[in-house]
């Protein structure tokens, strides 16, 4: 059996001496990018691997991009080679964020045509509430070889955002908090506001009040209506920065809805320019 979106503690626990499986700490701050790394030191899932966002699941930023900008392909795959994972690897990612870091990493490996990758339902909050163990040791080095197969169709680039949104090609949904969207509150890039013509959805809206993802069914019947039916393959999701946009992908597939996309960019991408258009 594989996992290809969410796992159960439980289901972790009996594999945790699968050579089959890898385990990531996805653990992230935006506004203490170390303090992920310092967790994951102090304690974490056994042989679980860290991924740090800005270092690992992102590009540097650049004058045109977003904060979190794709992360070049090679350099990824060299990195998942070194926590041991192939074409064959079962992926397990997880965060104590809501999923939102986590769900990263599991867009990513998907991006790059690797199936077999879930993200820990309730995180590591809800490892520790079973009662399961953690370490203090990194990980050993486990040296695979993994082979990018990019699916250039799985996200969009601010171009194609424009142009798609004029033609009405794409419902654009964005995942960021409602006050940050309407311009209320935006406390972490330079413009407030957001994209004319987009469709608000915040990623947590998909969780319980224990930070797990609601059932399947009841995902669903509320996605559907943003979706506007069950094929997703015109649905664009976007965020900050990319990253917890992420986590609503996520959503659609466990809703069962396929065939949505990433706009990678996402806001703070698109106010680089200030010629592009903005709702605030």
């Amino acid at each position: 059996m594989t996992y290809e979106t969410l796992i159960e503690p439980a289901g972790l626990r009996q594999h945790l001496g699968d050579p089959a499986w890898s385990i990531v700490d996805c653990r992230f701050d935006l506004a203490q990018t170390e303090a992920g790394r310092q967790a994951y030191q102090q304690a974490h899932i056994p042989r679980a691997h860290y991924a740090h966002l800005d270092e690992d699941l992102s590009s540097p930023i650049t004058p045109t991009s977003g904060r979190h900008p794709l992360p070049d392909i090679q350099r990824l795959a060299a990195r998942l080679g070194e926590w041991g994972i192939s074409s064959a690897t079962q992926v397990i990612a997880y965060d104590n964020a809501n999923g939102a870091f986590a769900a990263r990493l599991w867009w990513l490996l998907r991006w790059l045509g690797h199936r077999p990758v879930a993200v820990l339902n309730g995180g590591l909050q809800a490892w520790l509430a079973a009662g399961y163990p953690t370490e203090s040791r990194p990980a050993a080095v486990m040296r695979a070889e993994f082979k990018p197969q990019p699916q250039n169709d799985a996200w969009l680039t601010t171009a194609q955002v424009q142009q798609k949104l004029a033609s009405g090609e794409i419902t654009l949904i964005d995942a960021r908090a409602a006050d940050r969207f309407a311009g209320r509150n935006e406390t972490i890039d330079s413009i407030a506001g957001h994209v004319p013509g987009a469709r608000n959805h915040p990623f947590v809206s998909d969780l319980d009040s224990q930070q797990r993802f609601l059932p399947a069914a009841q995902l669903r019947q509320r996605w559907l209506e943003e979706s506007r039916g069950p094929d997703a393959g015109h649905v664009v999701c976007m965020c900050g920065s990319g990253v917890t946009a992420c986590h609503n992908l996520l959503a659609l597939e466990v809703a069962g809805l396929h065939g949505a996309r990433l706009y990678a960019g996402s806001w703070s991408e698109w106010i680089r320019d200030p010629n592009r258009p903005i709702v605030a």
